[in-house]
């Protein structure tokens, strides 16, 4: 058979030129609803667990969320917040500093927010911002950027060094689900307040961003301080992912809580205190 027939027997088959198909993997279901809060439920009733561990034995946690906007970063804070104690479970969403702030150490208004023993602090956005935000919009000089990526795996090993649990998760969104949540932000108005002064710029600079993010990870994705990165593009299965994985890396364990009996009230000094709450501004029951 001469070549001319065996190429033409197999029409398909690629020559040494031809480009490989990509394979895509497909793409998982939308997890039920019910299923969701199920699981849900079930991590978050371990959290209220790792809370009271993390109150006995006077542990010290931070978890830093980074991310690119809409990316799911809030819902998965909620997630995890909603069920614990805001004492031991503290949020850190820091605006824009400020002037006196711009003028000292970077990473000065952030450790001002770290925990004391028995504390979990979460970082909605961090340090991070730097090598982010500041950097693609302008808001920082090269100097103090490429400062910034220098000294940041020193600070975080002096972070874990000091017995800090370091956690740090990037959740990854595509440029398709991005663009759709951002239109779902500009058409819901329960969703308009989501809108930044940042998050249309940050559209535009896709790939500046992406750059950045590339250079962030490839710098501070340490083995004592390593990123986490997350596929976001469903935030159900994100924030369960993150919750299950989160938990499984502290060794955590149910503390006995001791029997509690309500009590009586005392009728020493009884008297009808409802008659003085009739007399209040009470307001008008619609529902």
């Amino acid at each position: 058979m001469s070549k001319k027939d065996k190429k033409q027997e197999n029409p398909r088959q690629p020559g040494p030129r031809a480009k490989a198909e990509k394979v895509t993997e497909p793409a998982l279901e939308k997890m039920n609803r019910k299923e969701y809060e199920h699981e849900l439920k079930r991590l978050q009733a371990e959290l209220c667990h790792l809370q009271d561990w993390v109150k006995e034995t006077g542990e010290r946690v931070v978890i830093v969320f980074e991310g690119r906007d809409a990316a799911g970063k809030g819902g998965t804070i909620k997630a995890i917040t909603e069920r614990v104690s805001p004492r031991v479970f503290r949020l850190v969403a820091l605006p824009a500093p400020t002037d006196r702030e711009k003028t000292q150490m970077y990473v000065q208004r952030f450790l001002a927010h770290f925990p004391a023993a028995g504390e979990i602090v979460i970082f909605d956005r961090s340090w991070y911002n730097r090598a982010g935000v500041e950097h693609v919009m302008g808001f920082c000089t090269d100097d103090q950027y490429k400062r910034f990526l220098d000294l940041c795996p020193f600070f975080e090993k002096n972070i874990v060094e000091n017995g800090i649990r370091l956690f740090k998760y990037w959740l990854e969104v595509s440029n398709e689900e991005q663009k759709l949540r951002f239109e779902a932000r500009i058409d819901d108005p329960l969703r308009q307040w989501k809108l930044s002064n940042m998050d249309l710029p940050s559209r535009e600079r896709w790939y500046e961003y992406s750059r950045a993010r590339d250079a962030m990870l490839a710098v501070t994705d340490t083995d004592f301080s390593p990123w986490h990165v997350v596929n976001s593009n469903d935030k159900k299965r994100a924030r369960l992912n993150i919750i299950s994985h989160l938990l499984s890396q502290i060794p955590y364990k149910p503390v006995k809580r001791a029997k509690v009996k309500l009590s009586e009230r005392s009728k020493k000094i009884e008297y009808d205190d409802i008659a003085p709450m009739k007399k209040r501004r009470w307001i008008p029951e619609k529902y």
